[in-house]
């Protein structure tokens, strides 16, 4: 079985049914798509979380609603808390990045639950106590509580990103890295363009090209990067040629 699936996000008396609806569409994103609600309030307009779920509505048609934590975690092994306060009983936190393999090595056999408090006031002392793990997520001093559906991605993501079963794969460069042949083709070009362009005077040029060849090794160069390089060069080249020849007029357009 797919871990991801042993996953529940909970929400313990979320005030608005909008940041529901985003929790929905995250959970998606991330590969997680069992959501409970606990004591979901009869405020909450429902219309507005499926408007912020966005292609998300099976989410909101399959969630599960439950009147306590106890019952919503009661099939659960691991049940990580989420907690922006600290104190007694929740010093002893983990990031996000450090309760994803706690959370996926139980989850590919057993029924985990990430928990997340109101949106106001967190997770309450006896809620806390029903957790096996607390989770504090880094934020800014300036700002420390994040929105609910915020805290849901980042928690989730961590665990996305670990899940050996994760379906995404990361863009892969399609044009080849260029050689070192290939770059000293380069060096040659864009030195006889800053002479001919009058970038720079031959005294200088030693020096100036050792100043190039350091942009150009900071990241890696592809066959087609070189080949857009060499191209900007030959034009350059070209037009700087056709100056000389109009007597230094500007060309027309």
């Amino acid at each position: 079985m797919n871990p991801l699936e042993n996953i529940r996000i909970v929400l313990v008396d979320p005030k608005y049914a909008g940041n529901i609806g985003s929790v929905c569409r995250v959970m998606m994103n991330m590969g997680i798509t069992d959501l409970a609600i606990v004591a979901p309030g009869e405020h909450l307009d429902w219309a507005e979380a499926r408007k912020l779920a966005y292609k998300a509505d099976q989410m909101l048609d399959g969630l599960k609603t439950f009147q306590t934590l106890e019952e919503a975690v009661a099939d659960c092994t691991v049940v990580a808390g989420t907690s922006a306060r600290t104190g007694l009983y929740r010093d002893h936190a983990y990031l996000p990045r450090e309760i994803a393999p706690v959370v996926l090595d139980s989850a590919a056999h057993h029924k985990t639950a990430l928990v997340f408090g109101r949106e106001d006031k967190g997770l309450f002392n006896d809620e806390i106590a029903v957790c096996t793990h607390i989770i504090n997520i880094p934020s800014s001093e300036l700002y420390r509580s994040l929105n609910l559906s915020h805290a849901v991605m980042v928690c989730c993501y961590e665990i996305f990103l670990l899940a050996d079963d994760s379906s995404y794969q990361p863009p892969q460069e399609i044009s080849s890295e260029a050689d070192g042949a290939m770059r000293e083709r380069l060096y040659a070009a864009w030195s006889a363009m800053m002479l001919e362009t009058g970038f720079c005077e031959i005294e200088k040029l030693d020096h100036m090209m050792l100043g190039l060849r350091r942009i150009f090794s900071r990241g890696k160069l592809t066959e087609n990067d070189i080949k857009i390089l060499l191209g900007l060069a030959r034009q350059s080249r070209w037009v700087a040629g056709e100056l000389e020849k109009a007597g230094n007029k500007e060309l027309p357009a």
